[in-house]
């Protein structure tokens, strides 16, 4: 499970990242789709690091 979300994970940030910087060039709108799966994007990483911070917290310490 963990290979399959990391490759769906790479191709969606690529896509967004990519067409973000192509819209910025063109001086277009970003769609509100491709926004709304940045931020996805975003809080999916966001969420990441705090498990593994928790995660090595909880290791470490023995919490």
């Amino acid at each position: 499970m963990y290979p399959a979300f990391v490759l769906i994970y790479g191709f969606v940030a690529m896509f967004v990242l990519t067409s973000m910087q192509r819209n910025r060039r063109e001086q277009r709108a970003h769609a509100p789709a491709l926004v709304f799966a940045g931020r996805g994007l975003m809080a999916a990483s966001a969420t990441g690091a705090a498990l593994l911070i928790g995660g090595a917290a909880w290791a470490n310490f023995q919490l």
